[in-house]
């Protein structure tokens, strides 16, 4: 493939000792790069995929990388620009894809931890969302600085940063790029049409459910989400299987064993007070209880994950406080273009004014009283977001952005600020919201990081200035933080969190942790249940961080993920050569991205006319179906995946 694509041997192997590696743009040329339509594309590009991703993290409770599809579209646009007699390069759309992509982490942190607040009863205000963002996002950016040299060209072949890697190629072979812009604009097209039948007009229904028999309450169901489809396209058969064996587990054997266990109770089973169990319908026993034993899972799969992760943190933080000292008595002296980073200057005083904001300005830690509180606040998210960044920017150089566990990191902020706040005695909703503001900067800080290697990675690839591609991540991170907010805010106008459209799952996992250390008020028996679970899965060499998500997330979310992830496979085991498979793969992925895209932004837009309405917006209504709604969800769904199967077989010309 590397030969199809452009890219040298040398782009995957370590370099040798005293040698260097050449890029694909030579350091000794000088293309346009971060220009101002690169800019501009990538802003846009940002906002989109931004909002998209936020409203994906609230249905399914996980993001997509979004540079690759960012970068097609880029390549696509700038040849449409290039007909009207605008010339561009590579680095253009490289810059724009960094700009582009950053929004994505921004979107992942804050929809991780700040619904957290909605949940509470204590709304946060958009400017203080948006400091909050636009704190975690810089902080990222500027942390990863000095890390550059080590992991991206020391380290060059022994980390191979797959999607920065997978982007460059993507770049490079600018002719495959144009024809695969097609498969994301066509996502974007379906994806957002497939939303519109389901939730604008409702055509159809979001989600087909049958009754298992012989199982008391057990039920299977899927929701009708071009969107997920796409994301288990993307996530693969391995890891799409595992989630859906989560939710098996506990749609098909553990909710029947309470309604055996609890059939004979006349009295609620804590934490349900009003309703005994048997009166309770299946998605009652899964609010009230499986919620439970699967945040046990998870955040005891987040935690072993960290704890696996212990070398490679003490490694990544010892190689940062190297680094920064060497940077700091550092003079530069005829540094190649190709290696030019930010002033060691730049960074000191960045990190000195956004230490300043979060401890002076009242709006960033706005549930904190005076200097004092939020000093010490702003002290934990720098130690903090110091050490996840290190850790983020080298695991994903291993394993890649999705597998990037920013979970188990923030879940270990949020347990290490509200113990502090416990022995400080910021017990009440002071602390909660607190330690979670806290946990929301440093989750952003360690997902921009992952974004920001990655995009450093194809930089380095294609030969980019280091230094425009900085200026481009904080960019993107300017321009995306405040529309990511206004993302959430309107879908929590519109939908509410915690509900069945959107559960916002990792919010609602972080605040069952704060409130366990500050209240102390969990069902301790279930959690326990959930992490004995967990350490199976480490036992039996199950991956138990997606084996946890799925217990966590409703069958219904996971079985569409299953489908995409089932077709991936049979498409790319049916190719004749690994070519032909390699290009199947590439062909779902980027349709798969679109469908997420197109789906999201559909959603926030059909929260935006909700919000304005005062109401949802009530469409056809599918009572025209009567008992036959489920066969029009069927046949939708199944013309859905038909037209992805003939999109990933079809050959190019």
């Amino acid at each position: 493939m590397s030969e199809k694509r452009g890219l040298s041997e040398g782009a995957y192997s370590p370099i040798p000792e005293g040698g260097s590696y050449e890029p694909f743009v030579p350091a000794s040329e000088s293309p346009a790069e971060l220009t101002g339509k690169a800019i501009l594309l990538g802003i846009l590009f940002g906002i989109a995929f931004g909002a998209a991703n936020a409203y994906l993290g609230l249905v399914a409770g996980l993001t997509i990388s979004t540079s690759i599809p960012v970068a097609v579209m880029a390549v696509a646009t700038f040849k449409a620009l290039k007909g009207m007699g605008m010339k561009s390069s590579i680095l253009e759309a490289n810059a724009t894809q960094t700009v582009g992509s950053a929004s994505s982490s921004v979107a992942s942190g804050v929809i991780f931890t700040l619904p957290a607040l909605f949940l509470w009863g204590m709304p946060p205000s958009l400017l203080s969302m948006t400091l909050l963002g636009l704190c975690g996002g810089l902080l990222g950016v500027l942390f990863m600085v000095p890390l550059r040299r080590f992991l991206i060209a020391r380290e060059h072949g022994n980390l191979p940063y797959p999607e920065g890697t997978a982007c460059a190629e993507v770049l490079v072979a600018s002719e495959v790029g144009g024809r695969s812009a097609k498969n994301v604009f066509l996502g974007l097209g379906v994806g957002a049409l497939f939303k519109l039948m389901v939730d604008g007009i409702h055509l159809v229904k979001n989600k087909i459910t049958v009754e298992i028999p012989f199982l008391p309450k057990a039920e299977l169901s899927t929701k009708v989400s071009a969107a997920l489809f796409g994301v288990g396209y993307i996530l693969g058969p391995r890891i799409a299987t595992i989630m859906v064996g989560g939710g098996l587990l506990a749609s098909l054997v553990i909710i029947p064993c309470i309604a055996l266990w609890g059939a004979g109770l006349t009295e609620p089973f804590y934490p349900e007070t009003v309703l005994t169990i048997a009166q309770m319908e299946p998605g009652d026993l899964w609010n009230r209880y499986i919620r439970y034993i699967g945040a046990g899972a998870v955040a005891t799969a987040g935690i072993i994950t960290l704890i696996r992760s212990i070398p490679t943190m003490l490694e990544s933080f010892r190689i940062a406080t190297a680094q920064l000292r060497k940077r700091a008595g550092h003079v530069a002296t005829n540094v190649l273009r190709t290696d030019d980073d930010l002033p060691f200057k730049f960074l000191g005083i960045g990190l000195l004014l956004l230490f300043g904001v979060m401890a002076f300005v009242p709006n960033v830690f706005y549930v904190l009283q005076g200097p004092g509180q939020r000093t010490v606040a702003a002290i934990l998210v720098i130690i903090c977001a110091f050490f996840f960044v290190t850790v983020s920017s080298r695991i994903v150089g291993l394993v890649g952005v999705t597998s990037n566990p920013v979970s188990g990191m923030t879940i270990a902020t949020l347990l290490l600020s509200s113990s502090i706040f416990l022995l400080l005695g910021w017990v009440g909703d002071m602390g909660k919201a607190a330690a979670l503001t806290i946990g929301c900067v440093v989750a952003i800080s360690a997902s921009i990081a992952g974004d920001t290697s990655q995009d450093l990675k194809t930089g380095f690839l294609l030969g980019a200035t280091p230094k425009r591609q900085q200026i481009g991540e904080l960019v993107g991170v300017l321009t995306s933080a405040i529309f990511v907010c206004i993302t959430v805010i309107f879908l929590a106008d519109a939908y509410g969190f915690g509900t069945e459209t959107l559960p916002a799952p990792q919010a609602t996992l972080m605040k069952l942790v704060i409130d366990g250390v500050l209240q102390q008020n969990l069902p301790w028996a279930l959690v326990g249940i959930g992490a004995a679970i967990a350490i199976a899965c480490e036992l039996l060499k199950i991956p138990s961080l997606p084996f946890a998500v799925g217990v966590y997330l409703p069958v219904s979310t996971m079985v569409p993920i299953f489908f995409g992830g089932l077709m991936r496979m049979m498409a790319e085991r049916r190719a004749s050569s690994e070519e032909e498979a390699s290009d199947r793969r590439e062909r779902g992925v980027l349709f798969g991205s679109g469908l997420v895209g197109g789906e999201g932004l559909l959603g926030v837009g059909i929260a935006g006319v909700a919000v304005f309405l005062k109401r949802a917006p009530e469409g056809i209504g599918y009572g025209w179906a009567g008992s036959l709604t489920w066969l029009a969800s069927t046949v939708a769904f199944l013309l859905l995946a038909v037209y992805f199967w003939r999109l990933v077989h079809e050959r190019e010309a």
